[in-house]
């Protein structure tokens, strides 16, 4: 995202900001000569830097200054979205490290068996605006079944089905027909194997679920599984829009 017009920052403070590690070991980076801002080689930590168009270099790796991280992700199958895992190993062990020394967090969960688009940030209020149903922004999911799909099925995911923990009946906001076995459901919840549930519920069992759009934001078709990259403005005004 645009960073906003503030005041420079210590370079020792920005890079702990960034996830490169505690103060003192950003500070001996740079008495390592080990980072570089816009091109030039620092050797001070505190010298004061602008963070418009601010672009590090670290141990020969760039990073694009980034005030709130908001990033896209191509989930593959076998992994769990969660720091302490129990069966599969983490998706947060396929991001670069300092993504994950500035905690940042899966905005929703998708299961194991579940591959797509998956977002992160270690921003809690856009968290919060992705996952909260008020805000009625759409998850988008191509849906392999193992039985044949109907009208019926489709006509039942619409009008909403109840699940067997919650009286209160979840919706399709949208269902289409691919081909024979295959559906693209959109929903705004995210309840517990929801989708999964859901199609249990009208006589179906999924075989394989993949998340390609939030809102308006269609998954790059070039971002293979596991790789990532940052969203930019006009990415974040897509996953608003409906």
């Amino acid at each position: 995202m645009s960073v906003k017009k503030i005041k420079p920052l210590p370079l020792d403070k920005i890079l702990f900001s960034q996830g490169f590690g505690t103060r003192r070991h950003c500070s001996n980076l740079v008495f390592a000569e080990r980072v570089k801002v816009n091109g030039a080689l620092i050797d001070n930590p505190e010298l004061l830097i602008a963070l418009e168009d601010l672009i590090l270099e670290v141990e020969g790796v760039e990073w694009a200054y980034q005030e709130k991280a908001y990033v896209t992700f191509h989930k593959p199958m076998h992994y769990e979205c969660s720091h302490k895992t129990k069966h599969h190993p983490s998706v947060f062990t396929l991001l670069p490290p300092p993504l994950v020394e500035r905690e940042i967090q899966c905005v929703g969960r998708l299961d194991q068996d579940t591959t797509g688009l998956l977002l992160m940030s270690d921003d809690g209020q856009f968290i919060h605006q992705m996952t909260t149903p008020k805000k009625n922004i759409g998850k988008v999911y191509k849906i392999q079944t193992a039985e044949l799909i109907t009208s019926a099925q489709i006509e039942q995911l619409l009008n909403g089905v109840i699940l067997d923990d919650d009286p209160k009946p979840c919706f399709a906001t949208q269902c289409s027909q691919e081909a024979e076995h295959q559906i693209v459901m959109t929903i705004v919840e995210g309840r517990y194997h929801q989708v999964k549930r859901m199609l249990a519920a009208v006589g179906n069992h999924v075989i394989e679920l993949h998340r390609s759009a939030i809102g308006n934001y269609q998954m790059p078709a070039d971002l293979l599984e596991g790789q990532w990259r940052w969203l930019s403005l006009q990415d974040i005004e897509k996953l608003y829009s409906r």
